[in-house]
């Protein structure tokens, strides 16, 4: 932790701003937990200091009861990751900042607590998570200004900001905070593809001009998505007909399961590809029997692919079909990440203007 926010995390712990009924994700099993704080105090205790995400909400308010929902809609990160984020975020006394997604309000308390709940503005698109919000600043004497509304907007009434922290996953960065960011302000933001839910955080620093705002991914993360930018997952059936499997283009493939799928969620091959083969999403089927296939979709036309791994065959056997040949742009994007020798998120970049995003390798002058 970097030794100036080392007093205010003691100051301002995260226990006071969690609910008493919660659902930590316990990091050695994968799974939700249902943690009640009158039923079990010294487990929410332990979660609570834990470094572990906790599940606040789910289903967008909809669910009820003790056992997880469907879908998380709101949570309180892992510290560890907000001690990072907040590094990155390198705030300076009388900056303001602009916070998108307040959560359970325990980052901007953190902020209020080191630069003055004045220059503190909370942004939540949920009412009841922002109501929530609200009450746990006052009570913990840190009343930051928070504001029920769509995070994508920002809020221009108090602009502009020196600082800007965003804490969903965006796929899409509005130009509209470049605008409500000084010259030289940061904005540090998840972004990501649809290719996959891997996402790193861009540190962009806004151009004297205020005219385009560029920087480096610092570090993977996972965060929900801002609720406008989910992805509406394909529909097989829409793609991939009855007989379609007959008439697709049939190729193999020597790239192994390994290299594809690599380790999950924040495997930098999959961060890569994803920068190199927009614009598509891909799905890997459980494996079964020693097989497994892994579906890919276009999400501006109907194309799709298929490349289906066996345990016993050193080649695989590749399905495609539509206006893209996908498992082609996925392969020649794999083999380039190779020969530019595997970089991990720290080595891309990510430029922003009017005309939407930009992501390059090593410098701005090397795009993708």
């Amino acid at each position: 932790m970097a030794p100036d926010w080392a007093p205010v995390f003691d100051a301002v712990p995260r226990s006071g701003f969690l609910p008493g009924l919660m659902w930590p994700h316990d990091m050695r099993t994968g799974r939700n937990v249902t943690v009640d704080r009158e039923r079990d105090p010294e487990a929410w205790r332990r979660y609570a200091d834990s470094d572990d995400p906790i599940v606040t909400q789910w289903d967008d308010g909809r669910h009820d009861g003790a056992e997880p929902g469907t879908s998380f809609s709101s949570s309180s990160s892992m510290p560890s990751l907000v001690f990072s984020m907040l590094a990155d975020l390198d705030v300076r006394p009388g900056q303001r900042v602009l916070e998108i997604g307040s959560g359970t309000g325990w980052n901007a308390a953190l902020l209020a607590y080191r630069l003055g709940a004045p220059n503190v503005v909370t942004v939540e698109v949920d009412g009841a998570v922002a109501a929530r919000a609200r009450e746990s600043l006052a009570r913990f004497g840190l009343p930051a200004e928070v504001v029920h509304g769509d995070g994508f907007l920002g809020h221009p009434g108090r602009a502009p900001y020196d600082r800007v922290i965003v804490t969903c996953g965006m796929r899409k960065i509005p130009f509209g905070w470049l605008e409500q960011t000084r010259p030289g302000g940061v904005i540090l933001v998840p972004w990501g593809t649809y290719y996959g839910p891997g996402e790193a955080t861009a540190r962009l620093v806004v151009a004297d001009d205020g005219r385009g705002a560029t920087g480096s991914f610092t570090r993977p993360v996972a965060f929900m998505r801002m609720r406008s930018q989910r992805l509406r997952w394909p529909r097989h059936e829409e793609y991939v007909a009855a007989d379609a499997m007959s008439s697709a283009e049939v190729s193999g493939t020597a790239l192994t399961e390994a290299e594809l799928l690599g380790t999950g969620s924040f495997d930098a091959a999959g961060f890569a590809l994803g920068l190199r083969v927009r614009d598509v999403v891909h799905h890997p089927d459980r494996k079964r029997d020693g097989q497994r296939a892994v579906w890919f979709y276009g999400l501006t036309d109907k194309s799709w692919a298929v490349v289906v791994f066996r345990d016993d065959r050193k080649e695989a056997r590749v399905y495609q079909s539509g206006p893209r040949r996908l498992w082609d742009e996925v392969e020649t994007a794999h083999r380039w990440w190779v020969e530019h020798d595997r970089p991990d998120c720290t080595r891309f970049g990510l430029t922003v203007d009017r005309d939407g995003e930009r992501t390059w390798l090593d410098s701005p002058e090397h795009s993708l």
